[in-house]
């Protein structure tokens, strides 16, 4: 089994928040966004610039996962963007709206241009009808990317739907971009939840999330981490269960069929309980 990060939970936080780049040295999130988009007024990008470059490099956030969220491709403040993120040398640099193949490779070109090293990778916001129609191709596109993230809330702006629960109008688009991750074998985040106060509702679609298949949720605040981290970490008997099927398989092995709770046990279970047991693993580790 592969090593496996852990991003049960990772939390987008504005880049021009000199605070709140400070507080994020202690929240028990899995991975970080630091933002240079959405929350970053035009006229504070280039500060926000520099000063998420300085937090990124800084070795400050411990072992969580550090991303770099730059501006759009053909924004004028993408170019340097990408520059001063691959230069940072973060855990990965987010892309908003990348919509072919052929992006994904423009920017790894772009990214190994200005220096980006080995372990900085290419995460890809799927946000568009057109991502969506591409996905496959995207996700296969470069070695060098890692991470799909869903932007649900464009999704949903730009398929003219609404925000409901159960998210019925993106279950499609969720469904495919999924595939598309397992196909070709990179991780996947679900798309953030907007009402901060509704912990219901939070639970409620951190539970399809994990059910479909996704690794982890992107959040927009702090009181959403907590509750992330549960939904997407494997439950005691879950581990429980992984651990006594994988004893059942050895110990049955060469003696025909192989039962584990009056179940038939192959080989598939076996993968899927020692990858249960590989997300525990490196929950622990990262948690120790």
């Amino acid at each position: 089994m592969t090593d496996v990060t852990p991003l049960r939970s990772v939390l987008y936080m504005p880049g021009s928040n000199e605070r709140a780049l400070e507080k994020a040295r202690s929240i028990a999130c899995d991975g970080l966004i630091l933002d240079l988009e959405d929350s970053v007024a035009p006229d504070a990008k280039r500060a926000a610039r520099e000063q998420v470059a300085a937090a990124a490099s800084s070795g400050a956030y411990g072992r969580r996962t550090v991303a770099i969220r730059v501006n759009s491709i053909g924004t004028e403040w993408h170019d340097d963007d990408i520059v001063a993120a691959a230069q940072a040398g973060p855990d990965g640099v987010v892309v908003p709206k990348v919509n072919s193949a052929d992006e994904v490779r423009a920017l790894v070109a772009s990214l190994e241009k200005a220096g980006a090293p080995d372990h900085t990778r290419l995460w890809a916001m799927v946000e568009t009808p057109e991502a969506i129609f591409n996905v496959r191709e995207i996700a296969a596109a470069s070695e060098r990317l890692a991470v799909l993230v869903m932007g649900t809330n464009d999704l949903v702006k730009e398929l003219y739907a609404e925000h409901v629960p159960g998210r019925a109008p993106l279950l499609t688009s969720l469904s495919l971009s999924l595939l598309a991750a397992r196909a070709a074998g990179v991780q996947i985040l679900d798309g953030v939840y907007n009402d901060v106060k509704d912990a219901e509702g939070f639970l409620a679609e951190c539970a399809q999330g994990r059910q479909m298949g996704f690794d982890g949720k992107t959040l927009i605040h702090p009181g959403q981490v907590a509750p992330a981290n549960e939904q997407f970490a494997p439950s005691a008997e879950a581990v429980e269960d992984a651990r006594g099927l994988i004893r059942a398989w050895e110990d049955g092995q060469g003696t025909g069929v192989v039962t584990y709770k009056n179940k038939m046990v192959e080989n598939l279970h076996v993968e899927s309980a020692q990858r249960t047991l590989a997300i525990h693993d490196a929950v622990q580790a990262l948690e120790a």
